[in-house]
C-alpha cells in the first residue's frame, strides 16, 4: 500500500501506464522532477500537485492521502442501542433535537413504549414495521414517520433484514418542522 506522496504518484503513474516523458508533456513538468517526486526526494508543492491531480483525476486529499476528516463537532461512534439496534449519533447530545442514523435488524416488534418528546424518521433502506397505539404499517425506503413519542410506539424491521432510518428526536416535545408547501394565502 502506498504511503508517501512519491509512491501513490508512482502507483498512479504505472496504474495509468504512463511514461515519465508522456507525463511529463502532459503537465508541463519536467522528467527529472517527477522523477524526484516519485522517489520523495522533492517536496511535492501545490503548484506540482495539480496538474497531477487532474491528470490522475483524483482529488489533491487522494494524491496526498490526507485522513478524512469529518465535521468535529460530530462524534459518529456507532452504540449499541436495546434490541440489538445500532446508533450513530448525528449530532451531539446537548441541545433540544438529536439525529441519529439507526440500523435495525430485529424483526421482532417489542412492547410499545411511552415517553416525552416527538420523533420524526425517514427510511433510508429495508423496511420498518412501526407501531402507533393500535396501528401498524410499513415504511419502506424513502418514506417518513412522525409521531408525538407519549402515544404507544414502537418499530422493527418488517422482514429481518437490516434497515436503515435516519431519525431525529426532539425530549421535550419538540416537533420538527418540515415545509412540504408554500404557506397558503389569505
Amino acid at each position: 500500500m502506498a504511503t508517501t506522496v512519491g509512491q501513490r504518484l508512482a502507483a498512479l503513474r504505472a496504474e495509468h501506464d504512463l511514461t515519465l516523458a508522456a507525463l511529463s508533456e502532459m503537465t508541463g513538468i519536467s522528467k527529472s522532477t517527477l522523477s524526484r517526486l516519485e522517489t520523495d526526494q522533492r517536496k511535492p508543492t501545490l503548484e506540482l500537485l495539480l496538474p497531477l491531480s487532474r491528470t490522475y483525476q483524483v482529488s489533491l486529499d487522494d494524491l496526498v492521502g490526507a485522513p478524512e476528516v469529518g465535521d468535529p463537532r460530530v462524534v459518529m461512534k456507532p452504540r449499541e442501542l436495546a434490541h440489538g439496534r445500532v446508533g450513530i449519533p448525528l449530532t451531539r447530545s446537548i441541545g433540544p433535537l438529536q439525529a441519529w442514523k439507526m440500523i435495525i435488524k430485529d424483526p421482532v416488534l417489542h412492547e410499545p413504549r411511552v415517553h416525552e418528546g416527538y420523533e420524526w424518521f425517514y427510511v433510508l433502506s429495508g423496511r420498518i414495521r412501526l407501531r402507533l397505539g393500535d396501528k401498524e404499517v410499513v415504511l419502506r425506503a424513502g418514506e417518513v414517520a412522525e409521531f408525538d413519542c407519549r402515544q404507544p410506539h414502537s418499530f422493527s424491521s418488517a422482514d429481518g433484514n437490516p434497515a436503515e432510518i435516519i431519525s431525529l428526536f426532539g425530549k421535550q416535545g419538540e416537533r420538527i418542522h418540515t415545509r412540504a408547501a408554500p404557506p397558503k394565502g389569505p
